[in-house]
């Protein structure tokens, strides 16, 4: 049976891959067996690869992957600063961020990629909690942000 990690590879996700912070902030807390992690934008190679607002400049179908490549991230980063993500106990809460357009009513089906892969990875445990927040902007002009809250276990 692959590992997590070789799960996450085998879908096009290197964990050498991993974005840096990108300001002032750290991107993983722990906190009494909780980890909380800072909001990810669908970075790939250095640069955001989905920007725009959700559907007038990115579909709901490309926005589903800027939360799948988001969630990847979140993955990544946790295995960089935390440590194999065998150590995810229970995926607690994912909270999607969609630059959207103010008719947008479809942020929970964009929101469905980030939480797909999560699964697809983690299996059982991966099994969350979840917003969907349609807002005007997100940083760097990106399509979609996810942040997520993990039990990790000791």
């Amino acid at each position: 049976m692959p590992t997590r990690e070789e799960t996450l590879e085998t879908r096009g996700y290197a964990m050498a891959d991993a974005p840096k912070p990108g300001g002032l902030y750290r991107p993983v807390v722990l906190h009494d067996g909780v980890a909380y992690l800072s909001g990810m934008v669908p970075f790939r190679s250095g640069e955001v690869a989905y920007t725009g607002k959700v559907p007038s400049a990115v579909s709901v179908e490309d926005a589903q992957k800027a939360a799948e490549l988001c969630a990847a991230n979140l993955l990544r980063v946790f295995a960089r600063e935390v440590g194999p993500l065998d150590m995810v106990e229970q995926v607690l809460k994912v909270t999607g961020f969609v630059n959207a357009d103010p008719n947008l009513t479809e942020a929970h089906l964009v929101m469905n990629g980030a939480s797909q892969l999560i699964l697809d990875v983690l299996g059982d445990v991966g099994s969350h909690a979840r917003s969907a927040v349609g807002v005007a902007t997100l940083p760097l002009g990106a399509s979609v942000e996810v942040e997520m809250i993990v039990a990790v276990s000791k």
